[in-house]
């Protein structure tokens, strides 16, 4: 098995999740789901000991994007959809950084849709932390790729026409290496699953229903509640088919699958990239040259 993040033990600390919180006030909507995300990241942060020096906090647009703010950690709120490509070239750049994206449905399946394949196939080194409360939020209750056909926003005043996308299929046939699913008033599952996907080595996968309580009065926090259920017992997360054969028959059934749905592992880009390197010479002898005639068949 592949080694956890390098600063995961030689940076670690000892913090209480308080300590992880800015002056910042926090300022969602009340009854807003993101409050559960951030008290579950907290959360994991300090049963890890991440050192807030090492930690970085990257985010696009939207009420989840917002997160960095909360956070004590290095930051960078970046354009709308755009987080993921800016939190690769962090971590490329400092493979011995914990990085963090957190991101709406929108930022990260509509603006951003286009990097979320490349994220997963490259297997970045990185938790993304989707935020899905399956509606903008934050221009005010327009329909989002995770909307329901039954929701009628300023955008579907008669109701969606579109399929919503899931996210999680989407994840798992793009080849993201930890995919993981909770609703977010359950602090503790959400804090379990950002923990085990901090400490993953890969490009690491975690959609947290989050209830709008300004724009969505369909998916309340008690209907996602009632809608969730964790992934049966002796569930194989190594198996890919099983993953997506799970979260099928959840949907048949108007359920939502929570838990870890899959687990696997294989080289990061940096790892990939750090053997190129030292392939063609090292860094003082790096020659594009070189690259190229390697790359050939």
């Amino acid at each position: 098995m592949n080694a956890p993040h390098p600063q995961m033990h030689l940076h670690k600390v000892e913090l209480k999740s308080k300590d992880y919180k800015t002056d910042a006030t926090s300022f969602w909507c009340a009854g807003c789901g993101h409050y559960g995300v951030l008290t579950g990241l907290l959360r994991s942060l300090a049963e890890i000991g991440v050192d807030p020096n090492y930690l970085v906090s990257v985010s696009g647009i939207g009420c989840s994007s917002r997160l960095p703010y909360f956070v004590n950690s290095y930051k960078m709120h970046t354009l709308h959809g755009r987080a993921g490509p800016v939190a690769t070239g962090v971590q490329l750049a400092r493979p011995d950084l914990s990085v963090v994206v957190s991101g709406g449905d929108g930022d990260g399946f509509s603006i951003g849709g286009g990097h979320m394949p490349h994220l997963a196939r490259k297997n970045i080194n990185m938790v993304y932390i989707l935020m899905d409360n399956h509606v903008y939020g934050l221009t005010k209750g327009q329909c989002s790729p995770t909307s329901r056909q039954v929701m009628k926003t300023t955008t579907t005043p008669y109701g969606g026409l579109e399929e919503p996308l899931d996210p999680i299929m989407y994840m798992l046939t793009y080849g993201a290496t930890f995919v993981g699913q909770a609703f977010a008033g359950n602090v503790k599952l959400a804090s379990q699953l950002i923990k085990e996907g901090m400490e993953h080595k890969g490009f690491a996968f975690i959609n947290l229903l989050s209830q709008c309580p300004s724009f969505n009065d369909i998916d309340t926090a008690q209907a996602f509640k009632d809608a969730c259920e964790q992934v049966p017992d002796g569930h194989d997360t190594s198996d890919l088919v099983a993953a997506m054969a799970t979260v099928n028959a959840a949907k048949k059934e108007g359920r939502i699958p929570t838990g870890l749905l899959y687990k696997t592992e294989r080289p990061t880009l940096d790892e990939r990239m750090a053997e190129l390197v030292t392939r063609v010479g090292g860094h003082k002898d790096y020659d594009l040259r070189k690259i190229i005639d390697l790359a050939r068949p």
